[in-house]
């Protein structure tokens, strides 16, 4: 598993955290920057994932 996804992940996580903080204390800013953490989480982690499928094929194309 490559390591952006891990962070992706973990960004992912730490966003929604923070936008259902802002939501319950009424922080527009810390919902709105909870939300931008949760979309480059997982971009972050498709990024990892698409490095993940090009090993894969790599790998693939040397045993055969």
């Amino acid at each position: 598993m490559d390591k952006d996804r891990i962070e992706g992940s973990a960004k992912q996580a730490m966003g929604a955290v923070k936008a259902t903080a802002g939501k319950v204390m009424g922080d527009a800013k810390l919902s709105v920057d909870g939300a931008k953490d949760q979309a480059e989480g997982k971009i972050q982690n498709a990024f990892g994932g698409a490095k993940d499928a090009v090993a894969d094929v790599k790998k693939d194309l040397h045993k055969s």
